[in-house]
């Protein structure tokens, strides 16, 4: 069990890798683009049948390439878009999510003659996002694949990365929505700097967690994009654990239960996927749990962990964050 969550945790952790040369439309009308595992993805002419895996598609969106297919969490059980897919309408695309982790139902993917699949990066792991090593090589005998990285940027990197990647896709990047889009982030941005400074003159700290029935996970912000980002740029004062797993890249120090009281800030903000636990799941059965004071006191707010890279989904992210953030520091 412990092994499954980790996995899923480390690959989720979120979200891009170093900011490489975009594609150029060739002379010979070959179209290319160099992806973050230092390829060089070439077709014969601009791609416009795109499978991507759930965020990288609500990315391509917000930028305003729409894709014919998805990979991974598309739909929660009540039927609403999973906040990995962003701004994606699931009725208006095909989901293509094999059975089990990584895998793809490939009669459905190949009806959808896809001519390119885009997908996070991690490069401590083999294969994609959401598609192992195995199944991309099964997609590469239809499609050329692209990966775009997700771990050791910052946010803005992974942002404009998408970017990149829509422009080369054909997508105006200068429209009137993608700035107002930039402008709102950069403003909500602001807002969490405020608050940021105003956390640290107060010797407050918020603690990023996740959880399963066995194990609580501490996040190390240095791993993930976002976190990373809101801590080093914006002054966020987000804790960081002592002792990060040495195993699955350090992206969170495991804890068990009778530990999760190990450290007791200001502040929990807390993994919002379907696999982890909510606040109150964590307090079932968990008195240590219950007992720090940022439980005592209702104090949470949420981590969208793995949301698509750009300007419009952050600007909303960030600005919710920073809405609870004002809620629960009046408490």
């Amino acid at each position: 069990m412990r092994r499954t969550i980790a996995a899923v945790l480390v690959l989720g952790l979120v979200a891009g890798c170093g900011g490489t040369a975009p594609a150029e439309q060739q002379q010979s009308g070959q179209w290319s683009f160099k992806d973050d595992r230092g390829k060089e993805v070439t077709a014969e002419k601009r791609p416009e049948r795109v499978v991507a895996q759930v965020s990288a598609a609500g990315a391509l969106k917000d930028y305003g390439i729409n894709v014919v297919g998805t990979f991974g969490p598309l739909k929660r059980a009540d039927g609403t878009t999973d906040p990995e897919a962003g701004s994606i309408d699931p009725s208006q695309v095909t989901d293509v999510t094999g059975p089990g982790y990584g895998e793809i139902d490939f009669e459905k993917f190949a009806a959808l003659n896809a001519d390119l699949v885009v997908a996070g990066y991690y490069p401590e792991v083999s294969g994609l996002w959401h598609l192992t090593a195995e199944f991309e090589e099964k997609v590469l005998k239809v499609a050329p694949t692209v990966g775009i990285g997700q771990s050791k940027i910052q946010l803005p990197d992974g942002v404009k990365r998408f970017r990149e990647l829509a422009k080369a896709l054909g997508a105006d990047i200068e429209s009137a929505k993608v700035k107002a889009d930039e402008a709102a982030f950069d403003k909500a941005a602001a807002r969490l700097k405020d608050i940021g400074g105003k956390m640290t003159a107060a010797n407050q700290k918020i603690q990023v967690v996740g959880a399963d029935p066995k194990l609580f996970y501490v996040a190390v912000p240095a791993r993930n994009p976002d976190l990373d980002w809101y801590a080093e740029e914006l002054g966020l004062p987000l804790l960081t654990p002592d002792k990060p797993d040495s195993e699955g890249g350090g992206y969170f120090q495991s804890l068990s239960w009778e530990n999760s009281g190990t450290y007791k800030e200001h502040v929990i903000m807390w993994d919002t996927r379907q696999h982890v636990l909510d606040p109150e799941k964590m307090k079932e059965g968990h008195p240590v749990f219950q007992a720090l004071p940022a439980v005592q006191a209702n104090r949470f707010v949420e981590w969208n962990a793995v949301a698509p890279l750009s300007y419009a989904s952050y600007a909303a992210i960030m600005n919710k964050l920073a809405d609870q953030l004002d809620q629960v520091l009046a408490k």
